[in-house]
C-alpha cells in the first residue's frame, strides 16, 4: 500500500501582528478613565484619545492625548469615529452621564465599533444605612417632605435648580465648580471642593452644619463614599438617586478588563 509521508513539524507560525496600533476612544471624566489612561499610556500597540465633556473647568491631567468638548450628538460622534478610524470605544463617563452613554451606544452600533462600559459598581446599603431611593431629583424633593430640614446636597452643580420648588429647606451645597447663581436655592451655603474626602472631615462638616439628611447620587466608588459612612455613623437619612438604566453594552468594573478590551483583536 502506498504510504503517506507526514511532513516534519516546523516552527509554529507567529501570531498575526497588526500593521498599525489599535485606535481607541475613551469617553472620560472619571477616576476610572484616568486609571485606564495611566494603565495603557505608552503602549505602542495602542493609539488612544480621551474625550472630556468640558463641564469641569479644571480637569485633572491625563497621560493620554485629550480632546475637550462635545461631539454634536449621535451624528457628530459617528462622524468622529469614522474620520478618526476608531477601532473600539470605552465609555468611562460618570454613571449619571446618561445622554453621552446613549449617544455612544447609538453611534457605535451605527458604525460597527465595539463598545465597552467601564464604570464603578454602585453602592449598596448595609446595616445601619437609612436610604430613601428615588429615580430623579423630583423624587428626592418629595422625600425631603414639607417640614423645613437642613440638607447636605451633594449631586454636583447640575440639577440644583430642581430644588427651587422646596425653598423651606436649608441646603449645604458642595460642588467642584461654581454653579450658576440662578440655580442656587434661596437658603444655602456653598462649598467648592473636590474629593476624595475622609469620614472624619465629613462627620465634622455635617455636625457643624447640623445636617438632617443627605442627598446623593449613587455614583459608586471610594472618592465620595465617606459621606455615606458618616451618615451611617450619625444615623442620618440619605435620599439616594439611583443610576439610570444602561443599554446592552458589556459592563466591567475592573481596569484590567477594560485594558484587555482595548488590546484584543476586533472580531
Amino acid at each position: 500500500m502506498p504510504q503517506t509521508k507526514t511532513p516534519a513539524a516546523g516552527p509554529r507560525a507567529a501570531p498575526r501582528q497588526r500593521a498599525e496600533p489599535i485606535r481607541a476612544l475613551i469617553l472620560g471624566g472619571t477616576s476610572e478613565a484616568r486609571a485606564l489612561a495611566t494603565r495603557v499610556a505608552g503602549d505602542a500597540r495602542l493609539h488612544a484619545v480621551v474625550s472630556l465633556a468640558g463641564r469641569t473647568s479644571a480637569p485633572l491631567a491625563s497621560p493620554l492625548p485629550t480632546r475637550i468638548g462635545g461631539f454634536g450628538g449621535v451624528e457628530g460622534l459617528k462622524r468622529y469615529l469614522t474620520e478618526e478610524r476608531i477601532d473600539r470605544v470605552i465609555d468611562a463617563t460618570h454613571p449619571f452621564a446618561a445622554r453621552m452613554s446613549a449617544n455612544a451606544r447609538a453611534a457605535c452600533a451605527a458604525v460597527g465599533a465595539p463598545l465597552l462600559v467601564y464604570t464603578r459598581a454602585p453602592w449598596s446599603p448595609v446595616e445601619g444605612d437609612r436610604w430613601r431611593e428615588a429615580a430623579d431629583n423630583a423624587g428626592v424633593v418629595a422625600a425631603l417632605g414639607a417640614a423645613p430640614r437642613r440638607v447636605f446636597l451633594t449631586i454636583g452643580r447640575l440639577g440644583l435648580a430642581d430644588f427651587f420648588c422646596a425653598p423651606q429647606h436649608f441646603y449645604l451645597i458642595r460642588t467642584i465648580d461654581q454653579p450658576s447663581e440662578n440655580d442656587l436655592p434661596p437658603r444655602h451655603q456653598l462649598i467648592l471642593e473636590r474629593g476624595p474626602f475622609t469620614v472624619e472631615s465629613e462627620l465634622s462638616l455635617m455636625r457643624a452644619a447640623k445636617i438632617d439628611i443627605i442627598v446623593s447620587k449613587n455614583s459608586g466608588g471610594r472618592e465620595t463614599y465617606a459621606k455615606i459612612e458618616a451618615a451611617r455613623a450619625l444615623g442620618l437619612d440619605v435620599a439616594m438617586v439611583t443610576p439610570p438604566g444602561g443599554g446592552e453594552a458589556r459592563v466591567v468594573h475592573d481596569v484590567e478588563a477594560a485594558a484587555a478590551f482595548l488590546f484584543c483583536e476586533a472580531r
